[in-house]
């Protein structure tokens, strides 16, 4: 198929991306901005069907996120809370430890949304309930790929000078 321009995409063009991990995480999404040239935004769609999340409990360190509820009905943890959304929400996600959240379906219908972001150049990822820190830095000459991309536990620290030569 042809496309029209290289920065318009329709949601039907783009190829869906499913991911399923136990019984709690699973969900279909769509990255949007990528697949219309998109540099410093991301746009990904999501379906979640009941009963199920997308994402671990999270906050970011360096990227402030959008959430816009297209169809459905969810829970929302954000912070210490929980507050219930529906189709026509639009939720901001602030960076830093105090504006961790997960969106999980608790409608009886997928729960559909659009999520947007700035591109950090590189951010760190902190999981609260299961104490891990994750740290990406997205390849600036390839897209879709990154330099780093690692998770680990939090207290798997260690000394700055370690393993380094006298």
């Amino acid at each position: 198929m042809e496309r029209r321009h290289p920065n318009v995409v329709n949601l039907h063009e783009v190829e869906t991306v499913e991911l399923e991990k136990g019984r709690r995480f699973l969900s279909r999404s769509k990255a949007l901005a990528r697949a219309a040239s998109g540099v410093e935004l991301a746009a990904n769609w999501f379906e979640v069907p009941p009963g199920k999340t997308a994402f671990p409990f999270h906050y970011h360190c360096a990227i402030e996120e959008g959430v816009f509820v297209l169809e459905g009905t969810a829970t929302l943890r954000i912070g210490a809370r929980e507050v219930a959304v529906r189709a026509g929400d639009w939720i901001t996600h602030l960076a830093g430890p105090d504006h961790g959240h997960q969106l999980l379906n608790t409608g009886d219908a997928p729960l559909l949304y659009l999520c947007i972001s700035n591109r950090a150049r590189a951010d760190v990822v902190g999981y609260p309930d299961s104490g891990k820190i994750a740290a990406r830095a997205p390849d600036p000459a390839q897209a879709g790929r990154s330099l780093v991309n690692a998770v680990f536990k939090e207290n798997a620290a260690v000394d700055y000078y370690e393993g380094e030569s006298d």
